[in-house]
């Protein structure tokens, strides 16, 4: 799998953080063609203390090719765009990973 994770940084406006994820984010996210999985975890804490993050959102799709074709969709060139700023500001962490899941 072939994945696309958003880390957002913890930030004083968390109102406006929750109506971008949820009103432009998340639903461009679900549009993308070819996505398998999507995982969204509300970051609680880290061992030592408060974490700097507050959400992690990662997308799964079956390969590389498929990820890359899902952001040249209209879709996924806006969801880029939406997303842009906030990497532009610091206020989210992205990257692409080749995962695995190991099942216990």
């Amino acid at each position: 799998m072939y994945t696309l994770t958003v880390l957002y940084y913890r930030v004083d406006d968390e109102t406006t953080l929750e109506e971008f994820f949820s009103a432009v984010h998340l639903p461009l996210l679900e549009a993308l063609p070819g996505l398998r999985v999507v995982e969204i975890g509300r970051v609680m804490g880290q061992p030592l203390g408060q974490s700097r993050f507050t959400l992690a959102v990662t997308a799964g799709f079956d390969d590389q090719a498929a990820l890359t074709a899902a952001l040249a969709t209209e879709t996924g060139i806006t969801l880029m765009n939406a997303l842009r700023p906030w990497a532009e500001n610091r206020l989210i962490a992205w990257y692409y990973a080749d995962a695995f899941r190991e099942e216990r």
